[in-house]
């Protein structure tokens, strides 16, 4: 599509999976195991249900740890003027055209609005 970019940005913080430097936005793609896709969306008692393992305890502390994490880095990120997006992996991959097409349409309005700003700037 023709924007420059970069994986895995060291430099910001939770190291975005794409980031648009220019039009600051950073891309995420979630795993849904990684992630806690079901934490997230259907709570607690769900996670607990779907791990069956001796660990359990362990497992859901790091899964809590991980979404609060996430939404810390989403937090600093907007809050430096950074616009993030977040996929999940299989959403992802159930539609790349779509996920393509937002990130697209996020990454153009970012860049005609930096455009416009700059203009009256000046």
């Amino acid at each position: 599509m023709g924007f420059r970019y970069r994986k895995y940005a060291s430099d910001l913080p939770g190291r975005p999976d794409i980031a648009f430097k220019t039009a600051k936005v950073a891309v995420f793609i979630d795993g849904d195991y990684w992630h806690a896709r079901i934490l997230q969306e259907k709570g607690l008692a769900a996670l607990e249900q779907s791990l069956r393992t001796e660990s359990r305890d362990y497992w859901i502390a790091k899964f809590q740890r991980r979404v609060k994490r996430d939404q810390e880095v989403t937090q600093i990120l907007s809050e430096s003027g950074w616009l993030v997006l977040r996929f999940w992996e299989s959403d992802a991959r159930r539609s790349i055209a779509n996920t393509a097409e937002e990130i697209a349409q996020a990454v153009k309005s970012r860049l005609a609005t930096g455009l416009d700003t700059k203009s009256i700037e000046n």
